[in-house]
């Protein structure tokens, strides 16, 4: 298994969500834009993974080529890229920002289904690479937090560019993995898809990124509010992606002991604690320290056992779209849907009760685990 050439994709990857979730939505609003606008504009990021990954989900299972597909994606994620450049104003941004999403969003879940095709039978393994995509985000974070500082939000239009170089050329590193032999009586995409648990289970996951949108919109811009600088901001955001590395390194076995649905379950109790700590205490930095921790929940555990779910609800042939379907349902529909709605709470009803209304969200999503989602392991 090529680990080290699995893991440096996930790094590069992730290190650029540690450009754009942190410091994008400071770089809109020195752009001029509104909450409303930032809201918008910040949802065409979540938006693109509802289409982008079941285009190339589809082609990737029927083609079978998968790293062309990521490969391909990659190059041009990066050649759309360079005309944020020259993009002024709020349609020229959002139409820059759709398409390099488009592709940038296509490569993630067939990269994942490649990552589970070389783990084989030691899929609880997954964690232990998808970490250093963490590593990357936190690594990212923090340089770019002191460089914004110093040199402002527009060193983001010189600093995402190279990351994308980067997904590009570790993309080139890593073939497909040879074909797996797949069973004749595998089941259809339709009939898997009108089992109860596994709409329970999009529901849940939809709800739980939908429940982030305050956060991935507007966390950078609240805690600037109130008088943090971009160094610490950056480093809040890197010691919530430390503690999701640390659980990372021990996800197999949690995974064992309990299950994917208990895990998944814990981990949205857990988001709507978050969300209330964070909208209600952004003063006390201790309470903002244990908040961060609690991504170790709100994403590590929550990845991983939903990635763990999907990889056993979706054998075969399916595994690309099943991937698929849990991005965009999840980080797109429920990311975009998230996004939007917290642009408008925050305008009208403030930040304290945007968290408030995530939270609930959150617990929405741990009922629909909660009831619907089989009791077995799955």
């Amino acid at each position: 298994m090529p680990y080290w050439r699995l893991s440096t994709f996930y790094f590069f990857y992730f290190a650029l969500l540690g450009a754009l979730v942190p410091y994008w939505g400071l770089f809109l609003q020195r752009r001029g834009f509104d909450a409303v606008a930032i809201g918008q504009l910040m949802a065409i990021l979540m938006a693109t993974k509802i289409v982008a990954p079941n285009v190339w989900g589809w082609l990737g299972d029927h083609l079978g080529h998968r790293m062309v597909i990521v490969r391909l994606a990659s190059l041009v994620s990066l050649l759309v890229f360079l005309g944020m450049f020259g993009a002024q104003g709020f349609w020229a941004i959002a139409l820059v920002m759709t398409l390099y999403s488009f592709f940038w969003n296509a490569s993630l879940p067939q990269f994942e289904a490649v990552t589970f095709n070389y783990l084989g039978r030691q899929a609880a393994r997954y964690a232990r690479i998808r970490l250093w995509g963490s590593v990357g985000f936190i690594v990212t974070v923090v340089v770019l937090g002191a460089l914004v500082d110093r040199l402002g939000t527009e060193t983001l239009l010189y600093a995402l560019p190279l990351i994308f170089v980067g997904i590009w050329l570790s993309s080139l590193s890593v073939r497909d993995p040879d074909p797996q032999p797949h069973l004749q009586d595998q089941p259809s995409l339709f009939s898997i898809l009108r089992r109860p648990a596994i709409l329970a289970f999009f529901g849940a996951v939809f709800l739980m990124q939908m429940s982030h949108g305050p956060y991935y919109a507007f966390y950078s811009i609240y805690m600037e509010d109130h008088g943090y600088s971009k160094t610490l901001i950056g480093q809040l955001w890197a010691l919530g992606v430390l503690a999701e590395v640390g659980v990372f390194l021990v996800m197999h076995r949690l995974l064992q002991r309990w299950g994917a649905r208990r895990v998944l379950i814990g981990s949205l109790a857990l988001a709507a604690v978050r969300w209330l700590l964070i909208g209600y205490f952004p003063e006390v930095m201790a309470v903002l320290l244990f908040a961060q921790l609690l991504h170790a929940a709100t994403f590590g555990t929550f990845h991983a056992s939903a990635i763990d779910m999907v990889h056993r609800y979706f054998p075969g042939k399916l595994q690309g779209r099943g991937q698929a379907l849990y991005a965009s349902l999840s980080f797109g529909a429920g990311g975009a849907v998230g996004s939007l709605g917290s642009g408008f709470a925050w305008d009208g009803l403030g930040a304290p009760a945007s968290f408030a209304i995530a939270s609930g969200v959150a617990l929405a999503g741990m009922l629909v685990a909660c009831l619907f989602i089989d009791k077995q392991p799955v």
